[in-house]
C-alpha cells in the first residue's frame, strides 16, 4: 500500500526557493569557470538541425557503431601554397646599399640592377636639437640683431614636441609606465628623473587643454552619441595605500569619428547629466539605470546595444543550449544583415530600407519568441535573465531600425575603451584625481587618432609644435582626422 505524501504550501515554497538557489549558485559557478578557463570570445557558429543529429546517438545508433567496418577511400592531396613574401610599403625609407660585382672586364655593358629589399629597424634613438641664433651687434652701439626663437611646447624647457609626443604616445597607446620608459632612456645613457617626466607630461597636458576642450564641445554638438563606463582606480590621498574606484565615461560620436573619456569619481549618474546637459538627439548605451533619467528630459532618446543582449544569451548557452541557440541564431542573422551594410557601403537612407527588408521581421519573431518564453523558464536562471534584460529594454534594442544613421550595437566605443583596461594591467592606478582627468584628456586624443586612421606619434609632434600659435576659434582644425572630413 502506498503512502501518500502532503506537503504544505509553505514547505513547498521553500523547496522552489531553495530550487531557485541552487540553480543561481550553480550559474555563478559556471560564470567563474568560464572566467578562468573558458575562451573569451562570443563568435557562435549555428549548427543544422541534421549535423547536430550526427553525436545524438540513440540505441540504434550505438549498435551500428559498435560493427566495426573498414573503408577504404581516395583523396586529393591539397598543393601547399608558396609563402607570399611581405609586401614593403613605398613610404618607407629606402637606404640604398651598392654591392659593385669583383673583376668586371672594361669592356662589359650595364643592363640593369637587381634589387633585394630587407625590412630592417632601428630602435628609437634620442638626439639633441641645437637651434644655434648668430648674433649680430649693429654699428654705433644702435644693439643687438638675433633671430627669434621658433615656438617651443614648453617654454624655458629642454623636452622638444618629439619627446612630450613619445611620452603620451608610449604610455597611452604602447601602455608603457613612465618607469618604462625611463629605463629605455637610461639604455642610452640618458638619465631622467621621474619627477621630470612627470612635470613634462603634466605640462604637455596642460598644453592639449584647449584642444581637448574644443573636442568635447564638437561631440556635445552631435545629435547621435553612443555611452560606455569603465572603473579606473585611483590613488587616495587621504588614506596612504588605498586607492579609490573612480570612472571613465566615455561618449563616442560615430558620425564625426571622435571619442570623448570624461573622468568622474564615482558612477552616479550625475556624471552623464553633467557632460550630457546640452545635448539633444539620440544616446545608445547598455542597460545601466543611471542614463535612464536622461531620457524623461525630454532632449534625449534612449537606444540601447544589441550586444548586450546577445552576451547574456551565450552565457545561458551551458543553462539551456536550445532557447539560447535560436536566439544566437536569429541575433546571428541580424548582424549579418549589418555587415552586408557595411560590405556594399550603404547609405543611411539605403541601410533603412535593407533593415526594414531583412531586419524586421527578424526582430519581430525574437519579441514574439521573447514574450512566449519567459513564461517558461526560471527567473533567475540564466536564460531567464537573459529574456528578461531582453525585454525590459526591447523598445530600445529595437530602436536602431527607425534610422539608418543608428548602430546595432556599441561595439565601436568598447574598441576605444580597450587601451585603458589594458593600460590598467601596466600603470595599475592613477596617482590622483587630476592625473586620472588627465589621462582622460590623453585617451581622448589617442583614441580620436585611432578611429580616424591617424599615426598618433606623427599627429601629436605636429599638434605641438603649432598649438601655442593657433587661435582658439582655428582649434578644430588640428583635431585627428579634420582634413579628412573637410574633404569629404
Amino acid at each position: 500500500m502506498e503512502e501518500t505524501v502532503t506537503i504544505s504550501k509553505e514547505a513547498h515554497k521553500i523547496f522552489l526557493d531553495q530550487e531557485q538557489k541552487i540553480i543561481f549558485l550553480q550559474q555563478q559557478l559556471d560564470e567563474l569557470k568560464r572566467l578562468i578557463f573558458g575562451s573569451k570570445r562570443e563568435r557562435f557558429v549555428s549548427v543544422a538541425d541534421d549535423q547536430a543529429s550526427l553525436f545524438d546517438f540513440g540505441p540504434q545508433q550505438q549498435e551500428v557503431l559498435s560493427k566495426r567496418e573498414q573503408i577504404t577511400y581516395e583523396r586529393a592531396k591539397a598543393e601547399k601554397k608558396k609563402p607570399v613574401r611581405l609586401f614593403l610599403p613605398s613610404h618607407l625609407e629606402r637606404r640604398k646599399e651598392i654591392i659593385e660585382p669583383k673583376d668586371v672586364p672594361a669592356d662589359a655593358k650595364k643592363i640593369g640592377d637587381e634589387v633585394t629589399e630587407i625590412l630592417e629597424y632601428t630602435p628609437g634613438s634620442l638626439f639633441v636639437r641645437a637651434i644655434i641664433r648668430p648674433k649680430f651687434a649693429l654699428a654705433q652701439d644702435k644693439g643687438i640683431v638675433i633671430a627669434e626663437l621658433p615656438s617651443l611646447p614648453i617654454p624655458k624647457s629642454n623636452a622638444g614636441a618629439s619627446v612630450l609626443s613619445h611620452i603620451i604616445v608610449s604610455k597611452f597607446v604602447d601602455h608603457l609606465p613612465f618607469y618604462r620608459q625611463l629605463k629605455q632612456f637610461k639604455r642610452q645613457d640618458v638619465v631622467v628623473a621621474e619627477s621630470t617626466i612627470g612635470d613634462w607630461f603634466n605640462q604637455g597636458c596642460h598644453l592639449l587643454e584647449p584642444l581637448y576642450d574644443t573636442l568635447v564641445k564638437n561631440i556635445r554638438s552631435q545629435n547621435y552619441l553612443q555611452a560606455d563606463e569603465s572603473p579606473i582606480k585611483v590613488q587616495d590621498n587621504h588614506k596612504k595605500g588605498t586607492t579609490h574606484t573612480g570612472f571613465m565615461w566615455v561618449y563616442h560620436s560615430p558620425q564625426t569619428k571622435q571619442v570623448c573619456f570624461d573622468y568622474r569619481s564615482s558612477r552616479s549618474r550625475e556624471g552623464p547629466e553633467v557632460f550630457l546637459e546640452s545635448f539633444e538627439g539620440t544616446l545608445q548605451t547598455d542597460g545601466y539605470t543611471a542614463y535612464n533619467k536622461l531620457a524623461q528630459q525630454g532632449k534625449i532618446t534612449l537606444t540601447a546595444c544589441m550586444a548586450h543582449a546577445r552576451r547574456k544569451f551565450d552565457k545561458a548557452l551551458d543553462n539551456d543550449k536550445a532557447r539560447a541557440e535560436y536566439v544566437l541564431a536569429l541575433m546571428q542573422q541580424l548582424y549579418a544583415a549589418e555587415a552586408k551594410a557595411r560590405d556594399e557601403n550603404l547609405s543611411h537612407h539605403q541601410r533603412y530600407e535593407l533593415r526594414l527588408q531583412i531586419s524586421k521581421p527578424l526582430v519581430d519573431e525574437l519579441e514574439l519568441w521573447l514574450r512566449e518564453n519567459i513564461l517558461q523558464v526560471l527567473p533567475k536562471s540564466s536564460i531567464g535573465m537573459a529574456i528578461t534584460y531582453s525585454l525590459n529594454l526591447w523598445p530600445r534594442l529595437k530602436k536602431y531600425l527607425d534610422e539608418g544613421k543608428l548602430e546595432i550595437d556599441n561595439n565601436r566605443i568598447e574598441n576605444t575603451i580597450r587601451p585603458l583596461a589594458l593600460g590598467r594591467k601596466n600603470y595599475l592606478f592613477a596617482g590622483s584625481h587630476s592625473a586620472a582627468q588627465r589621462a582622460a584628456m590623453a585617451y581622448s586624443l589617442m583614441g580620436t587618432c585611432l578611429l580616424n586612421g591617424v599615426e598618433p606619434f606623427s599627429w601629436l609632434t605636429k599638434t605641438f609644435e603649432v598649438l601655442r600659435e593657433t587661435k582658439t576659434s582655428q582649434l578644430h582644425t588640428l583635431l585627428p582626422g579634420f582634413s579628412e572630413k573637410e574633404s569629404t
